[in-house]
């Protein structure tokens, strides 16, 4: 019988975990939960969860100081941070310490379910060991495929796709996401960079499929004004930029 995974919850308030606890058993999860930012980091030293989850605002120990000390333990750690309706200021601080996603009070079952499927995914690929920048060119367009996490490690691959880029005369830049791509904030700095420098040289340029929460992040930061936002990629000759 294969052992389920392990996903740690984090939560002061006890209904808030009870309710975790039934949706998490039901996808399968094998549940430990905490009461407190640092008992929830006794409890992660000694279970070893592939995922976590914990709420920001808890009195003594936050959510953020949480978030770091697991990063500092074990990097690979998938942590989904959840944090008030519309408060995207923590969020983004949250994936500026590698959060790998955000989920807003008052948690929807299908947003959960969502972030829970970004984390596996993330998990697998890690796993699988699959290269996660590709870049393919056609018919005027450089195609930069994206999956698993977008950080400063990926800095450098994103700028290497861009020069090739415009080494091969593109016209348009097309940034496809898988659904189960997270982007930390040097992820974002490095995407908002090339798109700048991008826009310098009249490309036009294209993010198809950013996962829901990511979108939020770009209209907050202002870079859905430097490209064109698409659900699929049949759609960018559709569109004008």
């Amino acid at each position: 019988m294969q052992d389920k995974e392990k996903i740690l919850v984090i939560d002061d308030e006890e209904p808030t975990l009870n309710m975790f606890e039934l949706f998490l058993q039901a996808y399968g999860f094998e549940v430990v939960t905490a009461t407190s930012g640092e008992q929830g980091l006794e409890l992660f030293k000694s279970c070893h969860p592939a995922i976590v989850l914990t709420d920001i605002k808890m009195p003594g120990m936050d959510g953020l100081q949480v978030l770091k000390k697991i990063k500092e333990m074990r990097p690979g750690t998938e942590v989904i941070v959840i944090t008030g309706h519309g408060d995207m200021d923590l969020a983004i601080r949250a994936l500026n310490l590698d959060a790998t996603d955000f989920i807003n009070k008052p948690i929807g079952r299908e947003n959960l379910e969502k972030a829970l499927a970004r984390a596996r995914e993330r998990i697998a690929l890690s796993k699988a060991k699959q290269k996660e920048i590709t870049l393919k060119i056609e018919n005027g367009k450089a195609i930069i495929n994206i999956c698993g996490h977008v950080n400063a490690l990926s800095a450098s691959i994103l700028n290497d796709t861009f020069q090739n880029s415009l080494l091969n005369n593109v016209q348009k830049l097309v940034y496809v996401f898988k659904k189960s791509t997270t982007i930390n904030g040097a992820g974002i700095a490095a995407l908002s960079e090339i798109f700048t420098q991008a826009r310098k040289k009249g490309l036009e340029i294209f993010v198809v499929n950013l996962p829901e929460n990511f979108q939020k992040v770009f209209q907050v930061l202002g870079l859905n004004k430097k490209v064109c936002m698409v659900d699929k990629i049949e759609h960018i000759d559709k569109n004008k930029h």
